[in-house]
């Protein structure tokens, strides 16, 4: 009985955290645009699986509705720059993103395969919020 008393209270104590956190309305979500008018993470997405799509969707949705909040889904990387991860067949794929006035810009995505993210990838994360910050001014 004492067991299931703690398993109880635990998941009451979840339910009723959860329901404080939950954001009053979700996050807003846009994709990066250059100046171009290309979207790299849109397209990205779009070369994904139907099924990689709604296993990513899913998740930045969780993140719309529940931001901010940490692993395993989200982790921090830098000031204004998180991530999303998102577990499908082929690894562990990463969507990058700010958010900016109760936004969620998604600036760059990509498949990882090893535990530390490439130094290519970060680089382009943050050029790309480099760039979102220039074009908001």
């Amino acid at each position: 009985m004492g067991n299931e008393a703690t398993c109880l209270l635990d998941g009451l104590h979840i339910i009723l955290y959860t329901l404080a956190m939950e954001r009053k309305e979700p996050l807003q979500i846009v994709f990066f645009e250059t100046e171009n008018g290309n979207q790299p993470v849109r397209d990205f997405l779009i070369e994904r699986t139907r099924e990689d799509r709604k296993y990513i969707g899913s998740d930045i949705f969780t993140v719309q509705k529940w931001f901010p909040f940490g692993l395993p889904l989200v982790e921090k990387l830098d000031t204004d720059l998180w991530e999303v991860r998102s577990h499908i067949p082929d690894g562990i794929c990463r969507i990058f993103f700010t958010v900016c006035q109760e936004t969620m810009v998604l600036l760059h995505g990509f498949v990882k395969k090893s535990q530390k993210i490439p130094l290519k990838e970060m680089k382009t994360a943050k050029s790309r919020l480099t760039e979102f910050r220039r074009l908001r001014k």
